[in-house]
C-alpha cells in the first residue's frame, strides 16, 4: 500500500500537536508519559518532534488521557487557525 504525501497544512497539524504535548507534558519526562499512555517513548518523541504528523486514533486517545486532556481540546488546539474543529478532524 503507497501512503498518499501528507499536505503542508497536515504537517503544519502534526507540529501543533507536537507542541500542544510537550506543553501538556509539563515536567514529566517523555519516558513516564509514554509508560502511563502505553506507547513507546520514541513513538512519543516523534510525535512531539512532528515526525509522525498523524498517530493513530487510539495513540491519540491513549496520550490525552496519560495528559489529563480531552479530544475536544486537542481538536481545538490542533485546528489551523479559522478552522472549527470539525474541519480539523476531517482533515
Amino acid at each position: 500500500m503507497v501512503r498518499t504525501p501528507l499536505t503542508p497544512g497536515e504537517r503544519e497539524r502534526g507540529e501543533r500537536f507536537g507542541v500542544l504535548l510537550r506543553e501538556a507534558r509539563g515536567g514529566r519526562s517523555m519516558v513516564e508519559v509514554a509508560a502511563a499512555a502505553g506507547v513507546s517513548a520514541e513513538t512519543l518523541r516523534k510525535i512531539e518532534t512532528g515526525r509522525a504528523p498523524t498517530p493513530s486514533f487510539f495513540t491519540v486517545a491513549a496520550l490525552a488521557y496519560a495528559l489529563g486532556l480531552s479530544l475536544d481540546e486537542l481538536a481545538t488546539a490542533c485546528a489551523a487557525p479559522g478552522e472549527d474543529e470539525g474541519e480539523a478532524l476531517s482533515a
